[in-house]
């Protein structure tokens, strides 16, 4: 009899696991189906390729909400999705930036990190101001509002048994608002000469022998790297280690005789599809959240606005202190998601390699710094009153 329960046990929990993964797989096929022709209809504005990010947000957020009515269950973003887009975004602009000249951006060094330093400090104290205003606990407030990133921020806090919730909620309307943002600016307020026009995408894709093994190879090599950086404990291992590949990948086939002359770059099909998975990840944060009350959104876009302002102070110290145009410094101090803000500079074809330096520091100095800023935090929650309990 007990071997007999443990039979029907196991086999009741294999169900739940294949009705889990069919459910996502479900969820992602729809997610791409609309993702594509919602991109399309963006595509109007003349916003440049970042189109397909925000066709990718609405997709999320409303095939998730969807299912969610359908299902009568809420099912949790998923992460993988965000992690693949990442990668495969993160391969793309390596091999966007594998010729460029990065050698000037050396001596550039500490002004990004003098930026990123300046945001960090600014985050702190919009998170002190936030946590007076709505009275949330100080803890919650400064990882709600210090920019370094959704999934990180909301998992310290649930490690502290704080409101991972509200972290992740202000979070994402900061990078939703940022990403939608940016675009609409660089239209507005810059010349002409840059590329926001929006075709319908080629998605022709080589079946060639040489090329599928290209293609092959880049992204076994991109798992490989991906893998290496994260046993590594290497900042943003998904984006970082695919940007490796990309970088390297055409140096390291020159070595064989037989491909000196070959200049590969990955198929339009995997930028697409790795933009389109980056809005998805932000949608179905959106998605997952159908009940958010008013009082709580109009407390979160306090600090959202603030960090906003802060950017374009960075933006503008930035611009001081380079010889760069508005455009490029904005879209190095965006408060907005590293790969999200590379991928718009990549978009409007602008200053990719400046941007992506930038962002790659900014990643480095907040992980190397975090606990650090931690320490700081927990310190003030200690030291600082404060009626909320989460």
């Amino acid at each position: 009899m007990l071997n007999k329960n443990l039979i029907f046990g196991q086999t009741a929990q294999i169900s739940a696991l294949q009705k889990t993964i069919l459910g996502k797989l479900i969820i992602i096929c729809l997610e791409l189906i609309f993702a594509l022709p919602v991109g399309l209809a963006f595509a109007r504005f003349r916003i440049g390729g970042v189109a397909w990010i925000f066709g990718g947000i609405v997709a999320g957020g409303l095939v998730l909400t969807a299912y969610s009515i359908l299902s009568k269950e809420t099912p949790q973003p998923n992460q993988k999705i965000r992690k693949i887009g990442q990668a495969l975004v993160g391969l793309v602009i390596g091999f966007t930036i594998a010729h460029a000249n990065t050698a000037e951006l050396y001596s550039k060094l500490p002004i990004f990190v003098f930026v990123v330093l300046f945001l960090m400090t600014s985050g702190s104290a919009i998170g002190y101001i936030y946590s007076r205003i709505s009275n949330t606990n100080i803890l919650t407030a400064m990882l709600a509002t210090t920019p370094g990133g959704i999934g990180i921020m909301s998992s310290i806090a649930a490690d502290y048994e704080k409101n991972a919730a509200q972290v992740a909620l202000v979070q994402i309307i900061r990078v939703t608002t940022v990403v939608f943002l940016i675009p609409v600016l660089a239209r507005i307020f810059t010349d002409n000469s840059i590329n926001t026009a929006v075709s319908v995408p080629n998605l022709a894709f080589s079946f060639e022998p040489l090329h599928l093994s290209l293609l092959a190879s880049s992204l076994a090599l991109t798992f490989l790297s991906v893998r290496i950086n994260s046993i590594l404990k290497v900042p943003a291992p998904f984006f970082f280690g695919a940007l490796i590949v990309g970088v390297t990948f055409n140096y390291a086939i020159g070595l064989f005789p037989l491909l000196a002359n070959v200049d590969f770059t990955p198929p339009f099909l995997i930028r697409l599809i790795g933009q389109i998975f980056l809005g998805i990840s932000i949608g179905e944060y959106w998605g997952s959240k159908p009940n958010l009350n008013k009082k709580t959104i109009a407390y979160a876009l306090i600090p959202v606005i603030m960090t906003i302002c802060v950017g374009f102070i960075a933006a503008g110290i930035t611009k001081f202190l380079t010889p760069w145009d508005w455009l490029t410094c904005m879209l190095v101090t965006a408060p907005g998601g590293s790969a999200e803000m590379i991928l718009v500079s990549l978009a409007l074809g602008h200053h990719v390699e400046i941007v992506t330096a930038g962002h790659l520091v900014r990643l480095i100095v907040i992980h190397v710094s975090l606990p650090l800023w931690l320490l700081l935090f927990r310190y003030f929650d200690r030291l600082l009153p404060n009626s909320g309990d989460n």
